[in-house]
């Protein structure tokens, strides 16, 4: 199999017949040939299948009525005891409502609601707590705001439960494959996912994770992933991929990630980043305690958006807000 990876640039100097990524504000006129037994090669854009050429240049359908031609903040709302980093924080309704109307107001454009810790070793939630932890706190965020909400769930019944309160996208972390009957609700409802990989449960994900090629294995995980939904009645412009950094990866296999993240643009799908204050950056930027690591968090999000990234899943909204607004100031050519 033959894979495509457009060299992303952001410079204001476009030089004639360059392409648009992804209808953002990337451009790329260099393609990076991959072959798993073979090899990497440069190719002018011009030269490769026009099929992956529009598949890396068609502009990303709107998500739960974003606009995908700039980036877009998700803001995270754990409503649990144990999250890694926030876990016991926001679990009442009352705090859970007021840090999400803060997040909103500090710039998310939309937020995620999760009631299971799926940070590594953490167990199973029974699907009765997770109801009970997300569908009141969506329903009030709701009550005051047409924001999207998303439902960062592996299970059909806690998804049925948020959409009925008021969710209109879910995420999951394990790629719509936990659950048989997620799909087919997902389908049914016309709500947009995403799909993230993730080798291994969080039980045990981070117990000796192997691959043979991190970045190809994930993209071929992902493409798999994206026929079985299309196949389940779910398109693909209502697909979101995520990596799924951290999850059943070492560290080398996040950076791997992070340095080849334009490559997921050839799935036609918009991309999800999800990097806030994680382990490896921890390690990286020597800040043992996880709400230390709003600085690094926010410098891999922003290398995230320069290869074209359309949502970055964040703790830190103000900040990584502020960031983006001078990033944008010196790359004119990000757009509402």
């Amino acid at each position: 199999m033959t894979y495509f990876r457009p060299i992303p640039r952001t410079d204001h100097a476009r030089p004639e017949g360059a392409q648009r990524l992804a209808g953002g504000w990337c451009w790329f006129d260099t393609v990076e040939v991959l072959q798993r037994d073979a090899p990497s090669r440069l190719v002018p854009a011009r030269d490769i299948p026009a099929d992956v050429l529009a598949r890396l240049t068609a502009p990303r359908a709107a998500i739960a009525g974003l606009n995908l031609g700039m980036p877009r903040l998700m803001g995270i709302l754990n409503v649990t005891p144990d999250s890694f980093s926030d876990g016991g924080r926001h679990n009442a309704p009352d705090t859970a409502l007021a840090h999400a109307r803060a997040m909103l107001a500090d710039g998310a454009d939309l937020i995620d609601v999760g009631g299971e810790s799926t940070r590594p070793g953490a167990a199973l939630v029974p699907v009765a707590d997770e109801i009970s932890r997300t569908a009141p706190v969506i329903a009030a965020i709701r009550a005051g705001c047409d924001a999207p909400i998303s439902i960062d769930t592996r299970k059909a019944s806690v998804a049925r439960t948020a959409h009925q309160a008021g969710a209109n996208f879910v995420n999951d972390v394990a790629g719509l494959t936990f659950d048989p009957e997620l799909a087919p609700f997902c389908a049914e409802t016309g709500l947009p996912v995403c799909v993230m990989h993730a080798q291994g449960t969080p039980e045990v994900m981070q117990k000796d994770p192997r691959y043979d090629d991190v970045v190809l294995d994930v993209y071929d995980w992902l493409e798999g992933r994206i026929k079985a939904l299309e196949a389940a009645g779910i398109p693909r412009a209502r697909i979101v991929v995520d990596p799924g950094i951290g999850f059943g990866k070492t560290l080398e296999h996040n950076l791997d990630l992070l340095r080849n993240l334009a490559l997921f643009h050839a799935l036609g799908c918009a991309v999800l980043l999800g990097v806030s204050r994680k382990r490896f950056i921890g390690t990286l930027g020597g800040a043992e305690n996880a709400a230390d690591r709003t600085p690094g968090s926010i410098a891999v999000a922003l290398a995230g958006v320069a290869q074209g990234v359309q949502m970055l899943r964040v703790h830190d909204v103000a900040e990584t807000a502020q960031a983006l607004r001078l990033w944008q100031a010196v790359m004119p050519g990000i757009t509402g």
